[in-house]
């Protein structure tokens, strides 16, 4: 499998939407800045904030896009484009109504499950074969009443979850830029969150 070159965390801009469940990819690149020097710069020709790191004599981009949820293709797109990064070599950020909080999974291609983010990346990239992180904010019951639950902000028990994930996964980051999938999947499915997919 292809090593890492592009981090895409998803999200929508604005402190309105910060502590929302549907930017629980922001949440992700925000727990490895306190953990990186990372310097997200704003990139209008990219429509989002980037930043660059080195890992094990490697330069990473990390994504932070401006646009609204459903217009993520319209930064990452761009951006790939201008760095000759191909779909293998991105690692999208996502949250995940398929999954409970405080649990995190890697995903390589399938659907986008509804998730409008992911729906603008496959259209935008003409791919949908990136590896996509998975972060769990469980699920309102009813189909009728998801759009207004990604919008809002988490329980605070749920929120906890999350963010326990991010972290979980954060710890787990230079193993996935260097392609160590199984290694990655082994460490996130342990622990009190485990479940049986």
């Amino acid at each position: 499998m292809d090593q890492i070159s592009l981090i895409v965390g998803l999200g929508n801009p604005g402190t309105g939407h910060a502590g929302t469940r549907h930017n629980a990819g922001y949440w992700f690149l925000e727990e490895l800045a306190r953990r990186y020097p990372l310097d997200f710069r704003l990139e209008a020709r990219f429509k989002g904030e980037l930043a660059e790191l080195q890992i094990g004599g490697r330069k990473l981009r990390l994504l932070r896009p401006n646009t609204f949820m459903n217009l993520s293709g319209a930064s990452v797109a761009p951006l790939a484009r201008y760095f000759d990064v191909a779909p293998e070599q991105i690692l999208v950020v996502h949250d995940d109504l398929d999954l409970p909080p405080g649990v995190a999974r890697i995903k390589n291609g399938g659907g986008h499950g509804g998730h409008n983010g992911l729906r603008s990346l496959f259209s935008d990239l003409g791919s949908r074969e990136f590896m996509r992180l998975r972060l769990g904010i469980g699920h309102p019951g009813n189909s009728d009443e998801v759009t207004d639950y990604v919008l809002r902000i988490p329980s605070a028990q749920d929120r906890e979850l999350i963010l326990e994930a991010v972290q979980r996964s954060a710890g787990l980051f230079e193993d996935m830029t260097a392609g160590d999938w199984e290694r990655v999947m082994n460490e996130l499915h342990k622990g009190p969150n485990r479940i049986d997919d």
